[in-house]
């Protein structure tokens, strides 16, 4: 036996335990996050029964939480694509640590956020009309095609990445169910960490890496097209693709933060997820969050200096009825995180996350302020001046499918790291080996 297959045997016996016990808190929170998706069921089912008068959009706002919950997990899955294959194409030492996180978040959020533009369509049994006679002039054929795209693109750079630890797990799976060994068996599809094996999956993950990261940006780019290329007020920007683009990152690397601390703290990492990982992503976290107090900024400033009266009626709108909910989510939600991560002194692993936990609230927010006001101040009013057909107010229904969204990923999530251990164990060997072929011989060292 080897020294690698040592180490692969003593790395598969410290993460195999992770995979196989389950703990009692992990039991009580699977049994809430199921709790939550039967409630969203439940709605789900009445408002299939009732329709849409059961949620809070009417003929003014055709759009609700829905569209809100859409763009955020959609950008969320865009944002983690887009860091994933910049780690690996430029292969960054620390990535070892956080790549699995991303990588996962990636492809959970592009499972769930379609999800919720199914929720927004009164007539789902006429959805295959979208398959079946597409108009490539809508931006809507876009996105399809740009989501299911991604989406495959994302699926096959996740399990190539999975590959070498799926080996490490058919190898040294010892005390492991049956099936569990059968099923690292299939998906290591005859891998066996030889050399020639080695260089090829490391050149096709670094070639599915510059295209994740290519499909990240066009895809992204053509949901942000879809709200500027109206005439709406309030979307019709030329900078909402960049913007977008920006704010996609801004939530992403906030919910990467997020779960590096609580899989920190719950799976006892702190071996592998240190401080020097939360600093980074915090450094990064506070260069995206002026980039995107940027652009609030200038998107805000020109609608306020053009003088125009619809930009003047939404700025109305924002300043009368949406007063705090502006201030969190362009203030609080921007210079909060800035003031934490500018100061080295405030940098702790605790601040840092809180930082993100505001940075990720704020954009919600902030993506909920361009959707509904912008709908609440159309060119043409509607003949009914009802208060409810005018103002949107989001139901128990839609804050239940809302919930049930979020807990479906978080569940799918702690299922995906069931399957393997959130930190790579082929990247663990990998960095190692690096290590051990760049450090030089005693006699070859340059004595100062």
């Amino acid at each position: 036996m080897t020294d690698l297959d040592v180490r692969k045997k003593e790395l598969a016996k410290e993460f195999l335990p992770m995979l196989l016990k389950s703990t009692k808190w992990s039991k009580i929170w699977t049994g809430v996050l199921v709790g939550f998706i039967l409630w969203g069921l439940i709605a789900l089912v009445l408002q299939i029964i009732n329709g849409h008068g059961v949620t809070g959009m009417r003929d003014n706002v055709v759009w609700g939480i829905y569209i809100i919950n859409f763009i955020f997990f959609v950008c969320l899955s865009y944002s983690g694509a887009f860091i994933s294959g910049v780690l690996h194409f430029f292969n960054t030492p620390w990535k070892n640590s956080v790549s699995r996180i991303i990588e996962i978040v990636t492809v959970v959020s592009l499972i769930i956020g379609p999800v919720f533009i199914l929720l927004c369509i009164g007539r789902l049994d006429r959805l295959h009309y979208l398959f079946l006679y597409p108009r490539i002039q809508s931006p809507i054929t876009w996105d399809v095609i740009a989501i299911i795209t991604d989406l495959i693109g994302c699926f096959i750079y996740l399990y190539l990445t999975f590959i070498p630890d799926f080996a490490i797990l058919r190898d040294n799976s010892i005390g492991a169910p049956r099936w569990r060994k059968k099923l690292y068996k299939f998906l290591a599809i005859g891998y066996y960490d030889t050399p020639k094996q080695r260089k090829r999956l490391h050149s096709i993950t670094r070639i599915m890496s510059a295209m994740i990261i290519a499909l990240a940006i066009v895809a992204y780019t053509v949901l942000a097209w879809i709200f500027s290329l109206t005439l709406q007020p309030g979307w019709n920007s030329t900078i909402f693709a960049p913007y977008f683009i920006v704010a996609g990152l801004y939530s992403g690397v906030g919910v990467i933060i997020i779960i590096m601390y609580l899989i920190r703290k719950y799976l006892k990492l702190e071996h592998y997820i240190r401080k020097v990982h939360f600093i980074g992503a915090g450094v990064i976290l506070l260069v995206i969050s002026l980039l995107f107090g940027y652009f609030t900024f200038s998107e805000y400033f020109a609608r306020w200096f053009s003088h125009k009266t619809t930009d003047a009626n939404l700025l109305d709108t924002l300043f009368n009825t949406y007063f705090w909910e502006f201030i969190f989510a362009n203030y609080i939600g921007v210079l909060v995180p800035i003031v934490i991560l500018f100061f080295k002194r405030f940098r702790t692993i605790k601040s840092i996350t809180f930082a993100a936990v505001i940075a990720v609230l704020g954009l919600w927010l902030n993506r909920y302020l361009i959707v509904v006001p912008t709908l609440e101040t159309p060119y043409i009013p509607i003949q009914d001046t009802r208060p409810e057909f005018i103002h949107y107010s989001a139901t128990w229904i839609e804050w239940a499918l809302s919930f049930a969204g979020i807990a479906a990923f978080v569940l799918f999530f702690m299922l995906l790291i069931r399957l393997v251990p959130i930190i790579p164990m082929s990247g663990i060997i990998n960095y190692e080996r690096e290590k051990k072929k760049n450090s030089k011989p005693l006699a070859q060292q340059q004595l100062p």
